[in-house]
């Protein structure tokens, strides 16, 4: 059993946008120290970043402009703690304390993925999709139930009748959908808008990856300072997901579907 939510989905939005603030401080320097809030709707975007570098306020307006559309557009940039830079001020070390878990992912859990994107593909508006065993359930705004129900007979389609969605219609904001994003691979924290430092963001695409190669589940811990981490320097464990982020073409594209 699995949930997807597809990238126009409110909530996704949110991490779009937070990721699209990681993608620009990554611009300005090479590792950069930030974590952004975003929570979106009904003709509204707060942001809220700790951040080590101040990047100016008109790029993060034109990301969320070109991400969400017209909407008003609530900034806030604090810098870092002190002694939470101090923490990487001489080499990168964890970010975070944290229990992480990597799962394999499941042939129905790949199978979703698939079809959901396919779904975008066509419809690249607020979609969510769950699939339990021969149960395939779809709610995709701004689509046809007849189109739909024709390519995948016997889904039980939009069954509150057709709808609109997005931040005009509903709220979002940034990791609440790790379900979606993560299928059954666990976490102490989200994903998006962090960088690579922070444990939630490198642990957890290390501990995913390493489940996908051995097909079976891995448990991780760790603690804020930490320099080594199962057994590897964590400045190994971050290049992994650097590769990983860089591979899917930033933070704002890992944000779209997450991991998988």
């Amino acid at each position: 059993m699995i949930e997807k939510v597809n990238p126009c989905h409110p909530d996704k939005v949110a991490d779009r946008i937070a990721g699209a603030i990681v993608d620009l401080a990554y611009k300005l320097e090479e590792n950069p120290k930030i974590a952004v809030e975003v929570l979106i709707g009904h003709g509204v975007c707060h942001v809220i970043a700790e951040t080590s570098i101040m990047i100016p306020e008109k790029d993060i307006e034109e990301a969320i402009l070109r991400i969400a559309g017209d909407i008003k557009c609530d900034i806030v940039l604090v810098p870092q703690d002190v002694y939470l830079a101090g923490n990487q001020k001489d080499e990168i070390r964890c970010g975070d304390n944290g229990i992480f878990k990597g799962m394999p992912l499941t042939y129905e859990q790949k199978k979703l993925s698939t079809i959901a994107r396919s779904i975008y593909e066509k419809y690249p508006t607020d979609g969510k999709y769950i699939l339990d065993g021969e149960k395939l359930v779809i709610c995709q705004s701004n689509a046809s139930n007849k189109e739909l129900s024709e390519v995948y007979t016997g889904a039980i389609i939009n069954p509150l009748g057709e709808w609109t969605g997005g931040p005009n219609v509903d709220t979002g904001a940034t990791n609440r959908k790790l379900g979606s994003d993560m299928a059954d691979s666990v976490t102490g924290g989200g994903l998006h808008g962090k960088d690579l430092s922070k444990a939630d963001v490198s642990v957890n695409i290390y501990a995913f990856l390493k489940a996908q190669k051995l097909n079976e589940p891995v448990s991780i811990s760790c603690a804020i300072g930490d320099n080594t981490i199962d057994g590897k320097n964590y400045s190994e464990i971050v290049e992994v997901a650097r590769n990983f982020i860089n591979d899917l073409g930033g933070f704002e594209k890992f944000a779209e579907w997450g991991l998988y």
